[in-house]
């Protein structure tokens, strides 16, 4: 086909759609997909012409690095907060590939297992403080107990009184990343503290004045190899150990999630307490319905033809993760709450994707996928097995237009009991 012949990218018709954006937050690409009649429409955000795609055959071609690349993709303000300078996310293909591998190496079977025996204790710990505490802020109190959990699997001494600290700036950092404002700012000081504590630890393990066992996870991103054969820049190695930290306190607004769930469906509970099988599903679809972030970004390597549409080198393209999950093309009644519908989900990796789509082994689907799911489970059988508490009246709203959501009141517990097993 002639490049006159082919069809437009449907346009948005706003002049630029930031305000529009930060306005409508998870719904924005949607709104505007259904709006267009299309998958894909063009839009300018932040100054800066931007191609949006929704839906599975989107996300085959958005994870298909040949025609897309991660390099200078994401907005600058995700770099000061969420992932850091130099990280693996920004990477592309051998680069990629070599820095992936610490990660895969780290969150295989036997990493994971660890890290949810270690999450269990932490779990059965604060369920011991809580029974003697009036009020209990769920995401506050689950973020600081995988923080501690965290940093015991990683092998990162925590002082007594220091746990709350670092809570505090990897939550900051997952909090403001989507953030304007107050919210932004709070996001990046907590980056530039915590990496300078992260790049502290691994130059003591290099110089030797800090002993770690040579296969804890400090120890394998303090002396990871780079392509070149040199170990990573102080600064990096430190954001990659931020990399491994920071998502796993991010479970803590899945779990958050899945409690209202069990609200919303309490014949849940009784489910979940007497199946095991039934863990998995639950967690699976609190994933599918509450993506972390609405979307995520590429650049085109190369121009290129999809669908009859030009896309030109060095766009910025955004993947609607939001939209996806919840595509009825894919999943019948996309809104309600249904766990059941994993029992006949097809596995696809690119209709699911709330942690990216494709391999993870090979692209760029989050390693730390299962880890999240084998964390929210543990969580559920925590909450469903090992305890019993009332939620009293509070504002449980989602507001859609803040990024990442949360409910209004964060989730408040009370009368918290631990039940025996």
């Amino acid at each position: 086909m002639n490049e006159v012949d082919m069809p437009t990218i449907p346009r948005d018709a706003s002049f630029d759609g930031s305000v529009s954006l930060l306005r409508e937050g998870y719904d924005f690409i949607r709104n505007r997909c259904e709006r267009l009649g299309s998958d894909v429409f063009r839009v300018r955000l932040l100054m800066q012409d931007t191609i949006c795609m929704t839906g599975e055959d989107a996300a085959r071609l958005f994870y298909d690095d040949r025609r897309l690349q991660r390099a200078h993709a994401a907005p600058r303000m995700l770099q000061k907060t969420l992932f850091g300078q130099g990280g693996v996310q920004g990477l592309d293909g051998a680069a990629h590939r070599q820095r992936k591998g610490l990660f895969l190496a780290l969150l295989d079977e036997q990493g994971v297992a660890e890290m949810v025996r270690l999450g269990n204790a932490e779990w059965s710990a604060a369920i011991d403080d809580w029974q003697n505490r009036e009020r209990i802020v769920l995401l506050q109190e689950v973020q600081l107990l995988l923080t501690r959990a965290a940093c015991r699997w990683a092998a990162v001494p925590l002082a007594p009184d220091e746990a709350q600290q670092r809570c505090e700036q990897l939550a900051a950092m997952i909090d403001g990343a989507g953030g304007v404002a107050a919210r932004h700012w709070q996001a990046r000081r907590a980056r530039k503290a915590a990496e300078d504590w992260a790049a502290g630890l691994i130059q003591q393990v290099r110089d030797g004045t800090l002993n770690v066992a040579a296969d804890q996870p400090l120890a394998v991103v303090a002396r990871h190899a780079e392509l070149n054969g040199r170990s990573m820049e102080l600064k990096i190695a430190a954001v990659e150990l931020l990399n491994l930290l920071r998502p796993i306190v991010a479970v803590s607004r899945f779990v958050v999630y899945a409690v209202e769930e069990l609200l919303t469906h309490p014949q849940w509970r009784k489910r979940l307490q007497e199946s095991d099988a039934l863990l998995e599903p639950f967690a699976q679809e609190v994933r599918r319905l509450y993506a972390f972030f609405p979307f995520v970004a590429a650049r085109v390597k190369q121009d290129f033809e999809w669908k009859g549409y030009r896309f030109a080198q060095g766009t910025r393209v955004l993947l609607d993760l939001y939209g996806t999950n919840r595509d009825p093309r894919s999943w019948h009644e996309p809104q309600r709450f249904d766990p059941q519908r994993f029992a006949h989900w097809n596995g696809s990796a690119f209709n699911f994707i709330t942690q990216g789509g494709g391999d993870p082994a090979s692209g760029h689907r989050c390693p730390g996928e299962r880890l999240a799911i084998e964390l929210l489970k543990a969580s559920l059988c925590m909450l469903t097995r090992h305890m019993e508490y009332a939620v009293p009246a509070q504002d449980l709203r989602i507001d859609p237009s803040r990024m990442p959501a949360q409910p209004e009141s964060q989730l408040v517990i009370s009368d918290v009991r631990r039940v025996a097993q």
